[in-house]
């Protein structure tokens, strides 16, 4: 993919000039992981498409502040829970409906999402792991599926 590091990106980025060509290769390398985070905790593909575009609408924003004092996805799976948590959040007023509500209708997009590729064990996980509270959710998801430290 790339040749460089993140942190190298990063410094690239703050060269004049460079801030395209040091995005799109961010944006390649972490994309991918960002979906699939991102969709574990929103669901629906078109939804996850949307949040994954806010957050690195963020990253672009907000990339010049990034101090470093952790590493780069640290800070990039950060924005991601805080979108698909504003994203839930907006949902939910949307509908004027309480969170297990939206937790139902997120459920039942498990059974009928045609690009939802699990077997059905993985349904059953999945739809448990939405009767969760959303911040042990996020957790959950981190620590098993993504496997980072917590």
């Amino acid at each position: 993919m790339s040749q460089y590091t993140d942190e190298e990106l990063i410094d690239l980025f703050s060269q004049e000039g460079q801030q395209h060509q040091a995005f799109n290769l961010l944006v390649q390398r972490h994309q991918q992981k960002a979906y699939f985070f991102i969709r574990k905790l929103v669901i629906d593909h078109d939804d996850t498409n949307d949040v994954v575009q806010e957050v690195f609408i963020k990253v672009w924003k907000n990339l010049p502040k990034f101090r470093g004092d952790s590493l780069f996805s640290t800070w990039l799976y950060r924005i991601c829970t805080n979108e698909s948590i504003d994203h839930l959040k907006r949902q939910r007023r949307g509908l004027f409906s309480s969170i297990e509500d939206v937790q139902k209708k997120l459920s039942g997009l498990i059974d009928t999402d045609p690009l939802y590729d699990g077997d059905e064990i993985r349904k059953k996980l999945d739809k448990a792991v939405l009767e969760l509270p959303h911040k042990q959710r996020i957790i959950f998801t981190l620590k098993y599926f993504e496997e980072k430290k917590i």
